[in-house]
């Protein structure tokens, strides 16, 4: 991987992180397409530039984050990444074995189309407009949903909005509150593949595949800054999208997007 291949990359992580069309679906297709070597290294840095779609919540919501006042709020989202942070554990590596075949992650892309083309007219009568509103316990069965998105091409996002809305959530109150838990969510994440897992080929630490040169450095800190600048757009977008139109627009792209990869890479390719 080179510092083109790094700001593609980066700029996808950027669009998509937020979006209900999976990442990390987005980002093995163009690494695939590209022909980027999938050693550690790449492993890495589709991990670690979510750090920069993480600032950019952050940034947006920053009277959220920086209002220590408001303890509840800190507490919800500390309750609910707790499954995701179990659950991940005990099966990252069966999805870092799927994330090397492209084939199930499209049919899921398509399958996940399906379900927002009708997840609209699915949960009627809203009752919580804001993220004051929601209980702790709402907060942890939003968590489980989102635990769905280890399957690679569900969307974090996706299976987080669609667990609001079935607890009661409205559209736009299930997106930012998606918004709030991939915070924690991501974070940990990241810094478990940074500081603490140890990467299978090379045996270092995610830190030392970074620091091991100038070129990793620059592409580290290259997909990071472009990943926050393109998710504050793309935020910014999505909840306009979200308002005027629900999930039917990426219910389709899902859908479209899969099926073109699923032609690509079983005949194509």
């Amino acid at each position: 991987m080179d510092s083109f291949h790094a700001l593609i990359i980066a700029i996808i992580e950027g669009l998509t992180e937020y979006l209900p069309v999976s990442s990390t679906g987005h980002m093995v297709f163009a690494s695939s397409y590209f022909g980027i070597q999938e050693d550690d290294f790449v492993k890495l840095f589709q991990v670690s530039i979510q750090f920069g779609a993480i600032l950019a919540v952050v940034a947006l919501y920053w009277k959220k984050f920086f209002d220590f006042t408001k303890l509840n709020f800190f507490i919800k989202l500390a309750c609910a990444v707790v499954p995701a942070l179990v659950l991940g554990k005990l099966f990252d590596d069966k999805i870092e074995a799927v994330l090397g075949n492209p084939i199930p992650i499209a049919i899921v892309l398509i399958v996940g189309g399906i379900i927002l083309l009708f997840i609209d007219g699915r949960f009627h009568n809203p009752t919580i407009s804001s993220e004051e509103d929601i209980t702790i316990k709402k907060a942890v069965i939003i968590g489980f949903w989102q635990c769905l998105a280890m399957m690679p091409g569900t969307s974090r996002s996706a299976a987080s909005i669609i667990g609001g809305m079935q607890q009661g959530l409205t559209r736009h109150a299930a997106a930012e509150f998606s918004f709030f838990l991939a915070v924690p969510t991501m974070l940990a994440v990241t810094c478990y593949s940074v500081f603490l897992k140890t990467y299978e080929h090379s045996q270092m630490k995610g830190y030392e595949l970074i620091l091991q040169s100038n070129d990793t450095i620059k592409m580290f800190l290259i997909g990071n800054i472009v990943a926050f600048i393109v998710a504050v757009l793309a935020i910014k977008f999505f909840i306009g999208i979200i308002k005027q139109y629900g999930f039917k627009p990426w219910g389709w792209y899902r859908i479209v997007t899969g099926i073109g990869l699923l032609i690509y890479f079983s005949y194509l390719k």
